[in-house]
């Protein structure tokens, strides 16, 4: 016959067979509020058990009272420990919280807002290594480094994609709908250095683009070279009868 080894950390059966006490607990912390239905019962370390009921307050659906009771040992009174609101798995609650330098969103910025770039900021490297950019080489004085740090390439890189991805880029409803591009457009500015191949500033002050940043292949419906076709919808015929003066002829005509 085999010896049974009982676990010492196992809960007592005082402790899990304690539901009334864990819901007078509950009751009384709740106040006015009823406690609901009880959920069941989750082991804690050191042999505590807590027990769970759903919790009736106003603006906590799905949370449950969570009611921790423990002995000193077997044969001794059971007592409350913790009484606690938990959320359950469908409990409504906060979204996980995030630093505030990864909460902001393009737009955000408001009047008279600041905002400090980080020290780490990947998108920026010093200004001595501008990666040979002419654009950012005629901004560095004679003596000096100029700008301490410039946008990286990777930074570039991913700037150009954005902004190709935007309103003003080749995938855009009015770009679909423009009869040619902004490439060869008279109000199109291409911009500096190694970004003017494609990208540049709409200067059109009647295009919707007027003043902000453009994709080459964009376009819209203020075009420098569109031209209308202003000839008549009507074809005029090519020879024209007078009928203002009527000569009358017998009938049947006289032989």
């Amino acid at each position: 016959m085999g010896v049974v080894i009982a676990d010492p950390t196992a809960p007592g059966t005082d402790l899990v067979e304690a539901v009334e006490l864990a819901r007078e607990a509950a009751q009384e912390e709740a106040g006015g509020s009823p406690v609901g239905e009880y959920v069941g019962t989750q082991a804690e370390a050191g042999g505590a058990v807590t027990h769970l009921f759903e919790a009736g307050l106003p603006g906590y659906r799905g949370w449950r009272w969570a009611v921790t009771v423990a002995s000193a040992g077997p044969g001794t009174p059971v007592t409350v420990s913790e009484v606690v609101l938990l959320p359950g798995p469908d409990a409504l609650v906060a979204p996980p919280w995030l630093p505030w330098t990864e909460r902001l969103r393009a737009g955000d910025l408001g009047v008279g807002d600041l905002l400090p770039a980080d020290p780490d900021d990947p998108r920026l490297v010093p200004g001595y290594l501008g990666e040979a950019d002419p654009a950012l080489d005629a901004l560095s004085p004679e003596l000096g480094l100029g700008r301490l740090r410039v946008l990286s390439r990777q930074a570039r890189l991913d700037l150009l994609q954005r902004w190709r991805d935007g309103d003003y880029g080749p995938d855009s409803e009015m770009a679909r709908n423009s009869p040619d591009q902004c490439l060869h457009c008279g109000f199109y500015l291409p911009l500096g250095g190694l970004l003017s191949a494609a990208l540049g500033v709409c200067g059109n002050e009647l295009a919707p683009a007027d003043g902000h940043v453009v994709h080459a292949e964009f376009g819209c419906g203020a075009h420098s070279e569109i031209r209308v076709d202003t000839s008549p919808n009507v074809p005029v015929a090519e020879l024209v009868y007078d009928d203002a003066e009527l000569e009358l002829l017998p009938w049947p005509p006289v032989e």
